[in-house]
């Protein structure tokens, strides 16, 4: 079979054919069939599986015999070549020419493969990052900057009209203390210079004060309320440490690449609390406990109050995040809002998104509201923590991990061209890929060889194999036209597995919006099939297979499985926030040749 040349049709929905077919025969709907298809693991138990067990109540029968039943009367078509029961499942093989050009057909428009419309004119709110203002950018908020910075990227490419939000933690009675500090020691302390360590100095020892004298905690917490009523001392020292904290703040972010479509921090609604205490008091649910004004959360399942103002009057992190949800509402009309942040904050957004629903806002807002907890980042001895100093930096990470990368350039490869810019990459790619790799709910113990090992499921690994894949291809001579394909030539298990898994391009991204970050599975996933490829043709002498494939007309071969390769590595990549030159004769071969070298 020969691919005809390329057309702009979308990809044809597998799933939705097979869904299409059972639904003829047992009458159920087609779009819950659908929903019930599953991907094996195992290629022998088919492309596609549908578990009867799903029907087993409705039917009224066992799922083996729902499984006979519909594979008896099932019709075949051009897309399904066989189905097969295994147990209460129906495995369905694809026929792989048709996929071959479904999949060709489709990927030739390489710069918007796997782009989608599932988003058009829906509208998302991210709020990521946050570092606390005067405090260091440390490694905890890294996670929240990269992972949210990759939901952007692929909410963004699925069509969604996105709003990214970096909620500076800008206010609150830290700032009481940091006033407090700087009132008794900031002469003592050149916060000019080097802003952000002087600062957590200065933090660092007024809560070592805080906790001898109970005095200087009421001054710091006296301070706070000074600061919402807008006392002019205590106002322009916390202009002073916002401003400087952003100077150094936007280094890690333009290290990173990280850019964002609002800074409005907690401050920023320090106006527009007062409206949302006005709201929960007429609605009755706001009481008055010790002093303080909560929300009682019992009947909701939820054993600890929200509270909304403190005894001395000033506001909560609450407060902010419940007028921070009207604000959005009002600017964004959001179909969903996404907070990424730590674990540790489960029970504040359990409790924000419930005394939400009490604000008089569209259920379309209340329900759209999610939190994405990803586990803490912890040393060998404990949690991180700024009172304690008990931190790793994330420009001291950067830097290391690039001097690092260096190094092993240096070692491997003197000679290579721009090794500073290499070296960049190579570094900042690691530290990516290493906080969206693992498991995103589950603490992670910080360990920087893991992080820089350059083999494995690693960001450098991952880079290498793009280069070593755009590397095999350039060496490809004389590729045929499209017309010319003859998809026949592309049914070895290696091929096909990459073919399903550009073909399922789509619903991976869909997936790992849904379900918040197992994207990275995929790239991981298409340079293992890549490097088995290229290990075949190692053993064979690449240049030599590579001519022989050509002599054989077979060179669609190398095109379509390294070329589309390049592409969905970039693509994944890039969706990750990970930088690589899309490379299309963009990269130099020595450059290309010593990239490899550096990282073999």
């Amino acid at each position: 079979m020969y691919f005809k040349g390329f057309g702009g049709n979308k990809l044809k929905n597998f799933k939705q054919i097979i869904a299409k077919q059972i639904s003829k025969i047992i009458n159920i709907d087609e779009q819950e069939l659908t929903s019930y298809i599953e991907t094996p693991k195992d290629t022998k138990n088919g492309d596609y599986a549908f578990p009867c067990f799903r029907l087993a109540k409705e039917l009224r029968k066992a799922p083996p015999v729902i499984a006979n039943e519909i594979k008896e009367k099932i019709e075949l078509t051009d897309e399904i070549e066989k189905v097969e029961v295994a147990g209460g499942y129906l495995n369905f093989f694809i026929n792989k020419s048709e996929l071959a050009v479904e999949v060709l057909k489709e990927i030739s428009n390489v710069e918007q493969y796997g782009k989608s419309e599932l988003g058009k004119e829906k509208n998302i709110v991210i709020d990521y990052s946050a570092p606390n203002i005067a405090k260091q950018f440390h490694i905890g908020h890294l996670r929240s900057t990269v992972i949210g910075g990759a939901l952007y990227n692929i909410y963004k490419y699925l069509g969604y009209n996105v709003t990214g939000v970096n909620h500076l933690g800008d206010y609150g009675t830290q700032f009481g203390k940091l006033i407090e500090g700087y009132k008794m020691w900031g002469k003592e302390y050149n916060i000019e210079k080097d802003p952000i360590n002087e600062l957590t100095k200065i933090y660092i020892r007024i809560n070592e004060a805080c906790k001898e004298n109970e005095e200087i905690l009421e001054n710091c917490r006296n301070n706070f309320k000074k600061l919402e009523d807008g006392d002019q001392e205590c106002v322009e020292i916390w202009k002073k440490f916002r401003e400087l904290s952003l100077k150094e703040f936007q280094k890690v972010y333009d290290l990173l690449g990280s850019k964002f479509d609002s800074w409005n921090g907690e401050s920023f609604y320090s106006d527009k609390m007062p409206e949302v205490i006005d709201i929960l008091q007429k609605t009755g649910k706001l009481v008055e406990s010790q002093g303080a004004k909560i929300i009682d959360l019992e009947d909701k399942g939820i054993n600890t109050p929200c509270i909304i103002e403190k005894s001395n009057g000033s506001t909560t992190y609450a407060t902010r995040d419940l007028a921070a949800i009207l604000y959005r509402a009002r600017t964004y009309d959001f179909d969903k809002a996404l907070y990424v942040t730590s674990y540790e904050q489960v029970l504040h957004f359990k409790q924000v998104f419930e005394v939400a629903k009490l604000l008089g806002l569209d259920e379309k807002y209340t329900k759209g509201l999610e939190h994405v907890s990803y586990g803490m980042v912890r040393l060998p001895s404990g949690t991180m923590s700024t009172r304690k100093g008990n931190f790793i930096k994330v420009e001291d990470i950067i830097k290391d991990t690039i001097n690092e990368a260096k190094k092993i350039i240096e070692e491997k490869n003197p000679s290579l061209e721009d090794k500073e810019e290499v070296a960049k990459r190579v570094g900042i790619g690691a530290i990516i890929f290493n906080n969206v790799s693992t498991n995103r709910v589950k603490d992670e113990i910080f360990d920087i060889n893991e992080m820089l090992n350059f083999q494995g499921e690693t960001g450098p690994y991952i880079q290498y194999t793009y280069v070593r894949t755009n590397s095999v291809l350039k060496k490809v001579a004389n590729i045929p036209d499209a017309g010319k394909i003859n998809v026949n030539n592309l049914q070895d298990e290696y091929s096909q597995n990459i073919i399903k898994l550009i073909a399922d391009f789509e619903n991976i991204l869909i997936n790992s919006s849904n379900d918040n970050l197992k994207f990275v599975d995929f790239s991981n996933e298409l340079e293992v099939y890549i490097n088995k490829i290229d290990e075949t043709s190692k053993k064979r002498k690449t240049i030599n297979l590579i001519q022989k494939l050509h002599r054989e007309g077979k060179s669609v071969i190398v095109w379509c499985i390294f070329n589309d390769s390049i592409l969905l590595l970039f693509n994944s990549l890039k969706r990750l926030g990970i930088k690589c030159k899309y490379i299309n004769g963009s990269i130099s071969n020595n450059e290309r040749e010593s990239i490899m070298n550096a990282f073999k």
